[in-house]
């Protein structure tokens, strides 16, 4: 491993280290999202406090922590796996924030973030996975489990070489779920569009 590639997993550490969520939300005076509806400092529970302003751009900066990083590492001809360690280190930062206490997110959007240098038939493929899956279930977190289980799958069609690479982003975010996961199997996780409603009639 090189110095700049080295330097580049301690970048994308540290720029996932900035809690989109919790910064945002100061921005909009709405609760703390680590003390809010699921605890989770990410988008969706950004959500569900019923501003959708404040959700589209903390998705948007979530994403923009995992494309940067991984994309500069594309620019300076980093090999595929050292970039899988790259946007392993700004996933990383996302659910364990330097500057926030090490409370974090599970680092989905940070993870599509990824994967957007790969192309735009991949992301296509991965956000459309995850809305037929919310529609077809309701729950944010297994639409994100199903994505994260076939985004092996997509990029070994597409782009095959970067396969390992994915599919060690996507261990991750399986292992990150891994609470939401035991709420599903006891039936006790709540589908997000119902906690959305909730909030809008409050």
């Amino acid at each position: 491993m090189t110095a700049l590639t080295l330097f580049m997993i301690m970048l994308a550490y540290l720029g996932g280290s900035i809690s989109s969520a919790v910064l945002i939300s100061r921005l909009y005076r709405l609760p703390d999202p680590r003390k809010y509806g699921s605890g989770n400092p990410g988008a969706t529970n950004v959500l569900r406090t019923g501003n959708r302003s404040a959700a589209v751009w903390v998705l948007l900066l979530d994403i923009l922590k995992g494309t940067l990083p991984v994309y500069l590492g594309w620019f300076l001809h980093i090999s595929p796996l050292y970039l899988a360690l790259i946007g392993m280190a700004a996933c990383l930062g996302h659910m364990f924030p330097l500057f926030f206490h090490f409370r974090g997110g599970k680092a989905v959007a940070t993870a599509l973030g990824t994967l957007l240098p790969l192309g735009m038939d991949m992301t296509g493929l991965l956000l459309l996975t995850w809305l037929v899956s919310l529609g077809l279930f309701g729950y944010s977190s297994l639409a994100s489990l199903i994505t994260a289980l076939l985004a092996p799958l997509y990029v070994y069609f597409i782009k095959p070489e970067y396969t390992l690479a994915v599919a060690l982003l996507s261990c991750l975010i399986i292992l990150r779920h891994h609470r939401n996961i035991s709420r599903l199997y006891h039936h006790q996780e709540t589908p997000i569009l119902d906690k959305f409603k909730r909030n809008r009639e409050e």
